[in-house]
């Protein structure tokens, strides 16, 4: 069984999604769209937001083959994964959800952070699927991360601090609060390129949970673990990675490897409307 798995996202951070999947199901066949030419969502209505998500949805399916569907879109898995499920047939799986169940098996004190862009702390979605789970959650937006990451800074002092001042005022709010955390979910696909710099700069006891990872571990269960027993008798398996994008192609191609950690191949251009 070698199914085709579709990846979508707004833009390009979410191939760090694709690169979690493409590490744990090596035999899959997988197809990423990123939606450049209507980006950034966190702008965009709810109505809209969900139109355009649909869409991306169906060309993954009806177009692509995809019999399974990742939202690599914390903005689309918070505001739109309803319309995605009632615009296609295959099961869909967004990032929000195994996110904060990651952040559930991880923590001890029940209190757990959270930092996203901006239209994903305002939708709150991280503190529902949080509360929702015995957790109580404090949300941060950290609006200068993304464009740090895509001017290439994922190392850079400049990111270091910026990171250290977000945490220090995250820290400050979670004690006037009285929380006590002991779990950080990176809700960006964007940040796991950031990894490094937040784990070190963390208080002690406190846990990275990369939200990238989880949706990928999320995927393998759903799709009960065939293709990973798969793998382990056919080592020399190759990946099948199809890309499209819907404006930007060279951007795409030049940042992508940044997120995919490899080259993301010739990515296709494609129309969906407007």
């Amino acid at each position: 069984m070698t199914p085709t798995i579709g990846v979508f996202d707004s833009g390009f951070g979410g191939l760090t999604v694709l690169r979690a999947l493409i590490h744990r199901l090596p035999q899959a066949q997988f197809a990423f769209l990123g939606d450049t030419a209507r980006l950034p969502y966190g702008s965009k209505s709810r109505r809209t937001i969900a139109r355009y998500a649909a869409e991306s949805a169906q060309f993954l399916v009806s177009e692509q083959g995809a019999e399974f569907l990742v939202i690599a879109c914390n903005t689309a898995s918070a505001l739109a994964l309803d319309a995605i499920q009632d615009a296609v047939s295959v099961p869909v799986l967004g990032v929000i959800e195994p996110g904060a169940s990651a952040a559930r098996a991880a923590s001890r004190t029940g209190d757990v952070l959270v930092i996203a862009t901006d239209a994903t702390v305002q939708s709150h979605a991280y503190s529902a699927a949080c509360r929702a789970r015995g957790l109580r959650a404090l949300e941060k937006a950290c609006p200068l991360l993304v464009p740090l990451v895509e001017e290439g800074w994922v190392n850079h002092s400049v990111t270091a601090e910026v990171i250290r001042i977000y945490l220090a005022e995250l820290t400050q709010d979670a004690a006037a609060a009285g929380l006590n955390p002991d779990v950080l979910v990176l809700g960006c696909t964007h940040y796991p390129l950031l990894r490094p710099l937040f784990e070190a700069a963390v208080p002690p006891g406190v846990r990275v949970i990369d939200s990238a990872q989880a949706a990928a571990q999320a995927a393998v269960q759903a799709i009960n673990g065939q293709l990973e027993a798969d793998a382990a008798t056919t080592p020399a398996a190759t990946t099948e990675i199809r890309c499209f994008a819907t404006d930007s192609v060279e951007k795409f191609e030049r940042l992508g490897s940044r997120f995919l950690g490899q080259p993301v191949g010739k990515v296709q251009l494609v129309d969906l409307g407007g």
